[in-house]
Formats: C-alpha cells, structure tokens, sequence
C-alpha cells in the first residue's frame, strides 16, 4: 500500500488541486493493476473550508482534525495513521505530475536496495516559472555533504519505504521550519538518497501565507539542526563539515542581528562562531 500524507492549514483554495493530481496518478488509475494506496488529509485546525473541500471528495479521502502545532506535527500523525508500506508526502500548495508515483514505484521495485529516492521540480512564483538558482542542483547517492547548506530534499518530491521512518525517527516538532532541513540531514546521514531526473512535481510559491516567509533568519532553525546533527554517529570529516556549516551560518546570522541592532542575539552567535570553529 501507498499512503499519501497531505498536511494543510488554511489551503483550502490549493488543497483541491493537490488531491486532484493524486487521483490522477497513472499508477493509480492504471485498470489493468490493482494498487492499493490511501490519501490522508490532516488538518492542522483550519478556519477555512477545508473540511467541506474534502468531504467532497468522499469516502475516498480520510480526514483527521487537529490542534494547530505546526507542519511537522501534521506529517508525524500522517506516519502514525497511515497503513502503508511506501510513505509519500504533499504539500497542500504542491502538484504531481501524473507519472510522478508510477516512476517512483518502478525505481523501487528495480532496485530494492533503495529505501528513497525523490524527483526533479517545476518551480512557479506567482503564477509564473522560475529556474531554480546553481544552488537549488539536486544531486544523487549520499548526499550529506550537499544538505546541509539548505534544504537539498523536496518531500513533496520524495516516496519512502517505511522503513525510513523506524530507523531515524519522525520530524522534529520543535522546530517551527526547516523541519525538512533537519530530517534531510538524518536522511543522507543513514541512506543513499537517489535522484529521479525528470521533473514530476510543480512546486508553487510566492504566497504569503508560506512558512518561509513567515521567519526572519531562517538559518536560526538550520543552527538548531546542525547543532543535533553532531550527536549522530557522524565521521571526523563529516563532523567537520557540520562544524563548518555552522561558523558559516552563525557568522551570518550575527552580523545580521547586528545590522537590527540587536546585540544580545549579534553575541550569542558569533560566541557560537567561536565555539565551532576549527
């Protein structure tokens, strides 16, 4: 079984589109195969429509309310509700091509070795497609040196064997954002994480209600990650790595906070640039 796990919080005008290109999966639709799968939607305590959105649907969607705690508390219930052997995820402002779990599946089946793989991405901002910058470049195989400058693994782009999530936990719910930032890096600390070359999700942004629009100083999440990152088994060179990335992000973050007068928080982090560097 595949369980498709949609969080969402106040999407409903994105949210019908999002089930749509999951309904329209050819994996799914395909009449000569019968492909057990599931669409969980958890409602992270919208006040919009939502809930009738997916009641329009029927019995073919499972919808589960909850308190407002955030994305990563919504993925964490998908995980524990969902019945299936293969884990996909998708952001309620995201799309699928309708090739994109076919693919995914036929990988997985080739090589059963793998326990992941994600896909390449259509971006578009405000209706209009942009081209992602060198340093959005998705790259495949272990890939830990390569996410932990940012967040490398789209998980809207990402199908899992459910393994994944028994051997390195779930997200992390005391992060406010970059929840995948964190789980990336225990990710391709643990697996081989492999690349699909063909672009099977459009990822849609510029809206306002968008998390990372929400934080000033993103990198403040980032340094909480890579800071937990050093109590994996990590490697001497990969324990340098990390050490590397956070004088880098701790050094921009206090000049940053020094440019909005804020001393207290401009110390703390170039104290933390000192602690780490090498």
């Amino acid at each position: 079984m595949i369980s498709v796990i949609i969080p969402t919080y106040n999407r409903a005008s994105f949210l019908r589109e999002a089930i749509n290109s999951v309904f329209e999966q050819d994996y799914f639709c395909n009449s000569n195969f019968q492909h057990s799968w599931e669409i969980l939607i958890i409602d992270d305590g919208s006040t919009d429509d939502t809930r009738e959105t997916v009641e329009s649907f029927g019995s073919n969607v499972r919808y589960h309310y909850k308190e407002h705690k955030g994305v990563s508390s919504s993925r964490n219930m998908g995980i524990e509700l969902a019945a299936g052997d293969y884990i996909a995820f998708l952001d309620s402002d995201d799309l699928w091509e309708k090739e994109k779990i076919s693919c995914q599946m036929n990988f997985l089946k080739t090589f059963p070795e793998a326990v992941v793989c994600y896909t390449e991405e259509t971006w578009i901002r405000r209706g209009v497609h942009v081209n992602p910058r060198k340093k959005h470049r998705k790259y495949s195989g272990w890939l830990f040196e390569k996410v932990l400058p940012l967040c490398l693994i789209s998980l809207s782009s990402a199908l899992f064997r459910r393994v994944v999530f028994d051997e390195i936990g779930n997200f992390d719910e005391e992060l406010s954002v970059c929840e995948d930032y964190d789980f990336g890096i225990r990710l391709a600390h643990r697996y081989p994480v492999y690349l699909l070359s063909r672009p099977l999700i459009i990822k849609r942004g510029g809206h306002e209600d968008q998390l990372s629009k929400k934080y000033w100083g993103m990198d403040r999440f980032r340094v909480k990650a890579l800071e937990k990152a050093l109590s994996l088994d990590l490697t001497r060179a990969q324990q340098i790595l990390v050490k590397l990335e956070l004088v880098k992000k701790c050094d921009i973050l206090a000049r940053g906070f020094a440019k909005r007068n804020n001393n207290n928080e401009s110390k703390r982090y170039f104290a933390m640039c000192e602690k780490y560097k090498l």
